[in-house]
């Protein structure tokens, strides 16, 4: 005899654990810490399909459809998260690039510091636009361990 069908626990709440808001894009080493905290549900895809997604001989217990489908909206919304943080994180630093760009060309007395926060404010830029291809590959790696575990399950709506 059966029990009534159980559903596994949705993904933690929290897993992306820096707002958009709060990622401060002026100190670089802040802004890699957020993502570092942002990419926590990738980190733990597997751990979280273990534990969601039983395997075959007790799957019956578990709406597979249900629990897979929520998972991919939290993978959804926190990449969509990360990439929303690290493009204003680039616009924001390309801008401050730009203005000191200007002032370079205008202010001939202060020209060694301006160089030098021209040089800081490049080499930020570069870093948090290599982000983007990070963010790439742990996406891909992300979908492909979800596709491998939920693809009979659980079939994602056709973008529009």
């Amino acid at each position: 005899m059966r029990g009534p069908r159980r559903e596994a626990p949705p993904p933690p709440p929290g897993v992306m654990a820096a707002p958009m808001a709060a990622v401060n894009c002026e100190d670089f080493s802040e802004f890699q810490e957020a993502l570092r905290s942002m990419r926590q549900i990738d980190d733990r895809i597997a751990h979280e399909l273990n534990a969601s997604v039983p395997t075959a001989s007790i799957a019956r217990a578990v709406n597979l459809a249900h629990t897979c489908g929520q998972l991919h909206s939290a993978l959804q919304e926190a990449h969509a998260g990360r990439a929303a943080v690290i493009s204003r994180c680039v616009a924001l630093t390309s801008a401050t690039l730009a203005r000191l760009s200007e002032r370079r060309g205008e202010e001939e007395a202060d020209r060694p510091a301006l160089n030098k926060a021209l040089r800081s404010q490049q080499t930020t830029l570069k870093l948090m636009q290599s982000e983007l291809n990070v963010e790439e590959v742990v996406n891909d790696q992300t979908w492909k361990v979800f596709n491998e575990r939920c693809r009979l399950h659980f079939k994602p709506p056709k973008p529009q």
